[in-house]
């Protein structure tokens, strides 16, 4: 089975891609790859799942929603880099989380990387 690393580092709201790239990421795991989910810089606010969505307030709807379905995919632990790990985000998460180092070992560890 392929193994592939997805590096998400958009904001919750900041547009239509980071819907496209949590889509994507599902669809590879429905279809028999093993996927790793790493949240990067602005994408860590995809861990807030407290928002509720406005339609006159928000363009577009809140990504961090989707997060919260990535157990029915098999795609926990969200993996955070240790060095956010005190980020506000990460620290009220609600999501299962795991820290790693990323670094060129880890990311080879991986047969594809997408990076979004």
């Amino acid at each position: 089975m392929k193994s592939v690393l997805v590096i998400l580092t958009q904001a919750n709201l900041a547009n239509l891609q980071v819907h496209e790239s949590l889509s994507a990421t599902m669809v590879l795991a429905t279809f028999g790859c093993e996927v790793k989910v790493l949240l990067q810089d602005a994408a860590l606010s995809l861990l807030n799942s407290e928002l509720q969505f406005e339609q006159l307030k928000h363009a577009f709807k809140i990504a961090s929603n989707m997060v919260d379905s990535f157990e029915f995919y098999d795609l926990t632990p969200v993996l955070v880099e240790k060095k956010n790990q005190n980020s506000n985000f990460v620290a009220q998460a609600e999501q299962d989380i795991e820290f790693v180092e990323l670094n060129s070992e880890f990311i080879q560890s991986f047969d594809f990387v997408l990076y979004w």
